[in-house]
């Protein structure tokens, strides 16, 4: 190969690298200032977490009510004598045991989430060393596409973090 065809690859390769460095600059800018709040990059992992948090304590509240409930048909097999009944508070405490062994997806599911909250972790971090490499500036002049919601997208934002959007007596208070 002649070293003119040898030049020209190499500016060719050279091009292409480039307009992908481009690329990828243009991708870590739209993750770094996402025209949608919905989208934000950063907020998986605590959105991730939020959802371990909600199921635990959904699943404790759960497992709190059949203990309790277990603890009455324990009293009320004391006082009953009547053979259906008996057979009746039996069904209540297999059905409440039931529940507390369904109950253990929660470990599992948390178990799970937790290894997807580090990955997505893992990845904000090179990310976030990529934006120190390039400068946050440099990120903030390149041009990212941004897709316009419509009003009702907007309103629509799904359940929200504590502490942010509207808590549940708002919402109600709404209805009210």
């Amino acid at each position: 190969m002649s070293q003119e065809k040898e030049n020209e690859l190499l500016r060719s390769e050279l091009s292409g690298l480039f307009q992908y460095l481009q690329r990828v600059r243009q991708e870590i800018a739209a993750i770094n200032r996402p025209a949608d709040e919905e989208f934000q990059f950063v907020s998986m992992g605590e959105q991730l977490d939020a959802i371990v948090q909600a199921t635990e304590k959904a699943t404790n509240t759960i497992m709190e009510a059949s203990e309790k409930s277990l603890n009455a048909v324990t009293v009320l097999r004391d006082v009953v004598t009547n053979p259906m009944h008996t057979l009746q508070l039996e069904t209540i405490a297999a059905n409440c045991n039931d529940i507390m062994e369904a109950c253990s997806f929660q470990d599992i599911t948390g178990q799970r989430v937790s290894k997807v909250i580090k990955s997505v972790t893992y990845v904000e971090e090179r990310i976030d060393a990529l934006i120190k490499i390039w400068g946050k500036e440099e990120l903030d002049r390149v041009d990212v596409d941004s897709t316009e919601k419509t009003d009702d997208e907007k309103l629509l934002a799904g359940p929200q973090l504590d502490g942010k959007g509207l808590d549940q007596a708002a919402i109600d208070a709404l209805f009210d």
